[in-house]
């Protein structure tokens, strides 16, 4: 049920398995390998594959430097959608998420940079 029990740059186990890539965690599964299409950047579409499993809240982690940035636009489509969306350093973000509801939360984290 996306439980992160451990995170360090470029590391984070969810559920007892280890991950070298970015993840999303949503309610009901782990998304491993998540690919953007400019690693320093979230844009809509890289949230296509995922789009209709997205619970009212987003966590995302911006790297362990918030090098990451989430487009404006990307933002304002999820909030019209009605998903709030929390940009935090990746370290913030795993605690922020673990504070939260697993069914009513996913994670978006960009494990490096």
């Amino acid at each position: 049920m996306g439980r992160i029990s451990d995170y360090r740059f470029g590391h984070v186990v969810v559920d007892g398995e280890s991950h070298a890539r970015d993840v999303i965690v949503l309610p009901g599964r782990v998304v491993a390998n998540w690919w953007r299409r400019d690693g320093h950047a979230l844009a809509l579409d890289d949230l296509a594959g995922v789009m209709d499993e997205l619970p009212e809240r987003l966590v995302v982690g911006c790297g362990a430097a918030s090098r990451m940035r989430p487009d404006s636009a990307a933002l304002a489509e999820l909030h019209r959608r009605g998903i709030d969306v929390e940009t935090y350093p990746t370290e913030e973000a795993v605690r922020r998420f673990a504070a939260c509801d697993p069914a009513k939360t996913a994670a978006a984290l960009h494990l490096t940079c």
